[in-house]
Formats: C-alpha cells, structure tokens, sequence
C-alpha cells in the first residue's frame, strides 16, 4: 500500500511565469535536516579568536499589513557567529526571544535556555577555534555563562554580528470536523547600544543583509547610540505538517495499517475457528494443561506475524523512498538507529496486536465478536486521532490511553521546543513515547491473556 501510495503521490509547482519552481527541496543545515534561515542580519568578517557583545535595548514585532504590535515567542533579536551567509550555513546565536527569555541556539536544533527574561539584556558570544560559548548579563558586570557549543570545521574568517527575524503568526483552529490553520508573516525591530567587538574584525562597518531572500528587505539603521536590525523569518529546524512535500520513513509503511486488520482477522480466527468445529477438544486433549496451548498458540501467531511484518517492512522501505526521491520529494533524515526502531516496533507492533486479537478470541469464542472488540480498540483510535476527527487533546488522550498508543514506534521526528507547531497524532507526532505506547499495548495484551487463561481453564471447552 505504501508503494502504491508513493507512486500515485504528485506534487507541480510552478511561479507567476509559469517556470518551475526553484527547489523543491528544503533549505538542508549541516546535519541534513531540512531547515529555516530566513534572517535580518548587520555583519562584519570576524578572523581567529575573539568576541562580540551587545546589549538587547528592545525587542518588538508587528504585523506588516496593519503595523499592529506582534511579537511572538519566537520572535528573536541578538547576536550570531556564522560560517558565511549561505542559508543552512553552521551557526551559533545567543538571543533574546519574544517569549522565552535568552536561549543559545547553534546549528538549528540546538537550543539551551538561559535565565534572563527582561531587557535590556546583555549578551556575549566568545570564539576559541571552533568553540562559542555563551554569557548573558543584566547589567553588563554580572556575567552568567548559558553554555558552551561546539561547531566543528569552522574557517578561520566567519561573519558575525546583530540578527533580527521572527516567524508567522500561526492561528489553528480546531474542532470535532477537523482542524484548519491560517498564518500570516511578522516583522521583527531589535535594537542595540554597548557593542563591543574583541579580536580581528577587519572590516569595522555593519554591512546588512536578508539571508535566506524571503523576499522581505533587511533594515539596518546604525546611528551613534546603536544599531536597530529589523526583519523576518526564522532560524529553526522544519517540523513535518500535514500537506508538506517532506516524507518520513513511518510514512512509507502506511500499509501497515491494513497489515494490522488483517491480522486481527487471523489470530482472532487461529483460535475461534477451533472452537467453531469442535477442534479445541483434541487441543486439549493432547495437552491438558491449557494455559500451554494458550502459550504455544501466542508464540506462534507472534513469531510468524513479526517475520512477515519484518520482511514486508524491509522490501518496502526502500522501495517507496526509491519511488519518492524520484518524484522530488524530500526526505526528513534520521539516525539509523531510529529507522531500525521504527521498521522493527513497527513488526513489533503488530506481532502484538496478534497475541491480543488470539487472547480477545479465546475469550469470546466468536470471530466477528473478537474482531470487533479488537478493531474498536486499536483500529478506531488511531483512525480517529490521525484522521484529524478530532481535536489534538482527545486524539492525544486516545492514544495514552487506548492499545493504539503503540503506534508512537513510528513516530520518527523530535519534537522542537523553539518551533511553535501543533504536533499533533496527525502530523506523526505522538503523546507517549516509543516505549511507553508500545508498553500500553503489551499491558492490554498481558491483561487479555491472563483473562483468556482464566476462562480457558474453567470453562468446558
């Protein structure tokens, strides 16, 4: 179903002279991870060791349409040493945020908070070959160290300086039809006195510039008092979103949804189709101690349903990120690691799933009553969580609290605390994680065998 589902997928763009698009493909940051680097940025070369230091006098935001005050969380005024001004380019940046206080953020995924909430608020980056470390102050005496990154292969010239960006105004709307969301682009005016630059800064004037050409200008306005840095964007990691062109490897095994009906279906049948025709008799017969048959049934219906999952998986993961990168779809990346959990939890899931459906059989004796209750457990949830049914709360406490937690396996993609998103089931991001909503199924289960065994051993068979 996943490969069926890769090649039907298609995407066209095209701008207002009817060319293709220029790239499909995300903005990548140094660790492969599609990225946002839209910024305004006044900066000068910066050779070898040395430091600069600013302090942060105001930090506003404004809707451009009307000019009405906007300042989101998000929204970000300080300072940044940079390996040069491509987009993606490595970086480490202390800044003051709308919402957050001061955070040391390098590379786009790395984000360390600090303890400042006010302004004005001083702020210092050191370099020691391709070591930054980070000190914020409330009155430029009193320094306190935020934290120390590493950026390794960082040339000797890099550009540094003051930033100014901050992202859409984000506005979802959520109901038990579905959910709907509506952004609109902001505009972000730091302002900054007390620089000081230590080391080799050859230049010795702020030159400005958009970095990422959002089509928003840079507004840099250097006077005597300071310097006032105005723009919009964002620097941060792209989360995956419904209707977004990136593809995920949990993506690509959307069959497994339809593997798992249908092994409900079978391991619910392994059992009620003995007692259906009398078989159990025998079964028993044979081996007189009943929670043995029960066991031995469980570990075949298990064993057999997680090498066909495992097999399945393995064939089509590759295949349909064959077909996918073909078509000019991006990939998220991830470790190998995680692919392994994902592919491997996901066999897991539903070799699982089976015990459950065989113990629910046991229980009830009847194929439609067994594959009902199992469906309505597992199978129904998920649906109404991810088919966005639902709100993003009750969908989140479906799978907490429901066997269908344990499709948090294949949930793949972190969550980013410096990216406001829903991150909600229907975007691939779970409540628990890939351990706890596997465990919330295997209690199920434990529970549902111990139940089975129970009734097997008292009742006629």
């Amino acid at each position: 179903m996943g490969l069926f589902a890769a090649a039907a997928s298609n995407f066209s763009c095209s701008g207002p002279d009817g060319k293709p698009c220029a790239g499909s493909t995300p903005t990548l940051g140094p660790g492969g991870e599609p990225v946002v680097d839209n910024f305004a940025f006044a900066h000068q070369a910066f050779t070898g060791d040395g430091s600069i230091t600013a302090r942060v006098t105001s930090l506003t935001a404004v809707s451009p349409s009307d000019g009405q005050p906007d300042t989101q969380p998000w929204t970000k005024g300080g300072i940044i040493i940079k390996q040069g001004t491509t987009p993606g380019s490595p970086y480490a940046a202390l800044t003051l945020t709308g919402g957050h206080g001061v955070r040391l953020q390098h590379n786009f995924t790395g984000d360390v908070a600090g303890t400042l909430h006010t302004m004005p608020s001083w702020l210092r980056l050191t370099r020691s070959g391709d070591t930054i470390t980070g000190h914020e102050s409330p009155d430029g005496v009193n320094w306190h160290l935020v934290g120390t990154v590493t950026l390794p292969g960082l040339p000797p010239t890099v550009r540094a300086g003051l930033f100014a960006t901050s992202p859409n105004h984000e506005v979802i709307t959520e109901s038990f039809a579905g959910a709907s969301g509506d952004s609109y682009p902001t505009r972000a005016t730091a302002t900054f006195d007390r620089i000081d630059l230590q080391g080799s800064w050859p230049d010795r004037k702020w030159v400005g510039e958009a970095v990422g050409g959002r089509g928003e200008p840079a507004d840099v306005d250097v006077t005597a008092g300071g310097v006032a840095v105005s723009g919009s964007g964002n620097i941060a990691p792209i989360v995956a979103g419904r209707g977004g062109l990136g593809r995920t490897v949990e993506g690509r095994l959307v069959g497994a949804f339809a593997g798992l009906i249908a092994v409900i279906v079978v391991a619910a049948t392994f059992m009620t189709s003995e007692y259906r025709r009398g078989l159990i008799r025998t079964s028993l017969a044979a081996s007189p101690r009943r929670g043995r048959v029960l066991a031995a049934k469980s570990a075949v219906i298990a064993a057999v349903t997680f090498v066909v999952a495992l097999v399945a998986a393995l064939v089509t993961v590759p295949l349909v990120r064959a077909v996918e990168v073909g078509k000019g779809f991006f990939e998220f990346p991830v470790p190998t690691a995680t692919e392994v959990r994902v592919v491997v939890g996901t066999a897991a899931l539903l070799a699982v799933a089976a015990v459950f459906s065989l113990a629910v059989g046991t229980v009830l004796r009847r194929s439609a009553g067994a594959v009902a209750v199992v469906i309505v457990a597992i199978v129904l949830p998920y649906i109404l969580a991810i088919a966005s049914v639902l709100p993003t709360g009750p969908s989140d406490w479906l799978l907490r609290i429901t066997p269908a937690a344990a499709f948090a396996v294949q949930q793949s993609l972190p969550e980013y605390e410096q990216v406001t998103a829903g991150y909600a089931p229907a975007d691939g991001y779970f409540p628990l994680s890939p351990l706890g909503g596997f465990a919330v199924l295997c209690g199920y289960t434990a529970v549902a065998l111990g139940v089975a065994v129970f009734v097997l051993r008292r009742r006629d068979a």
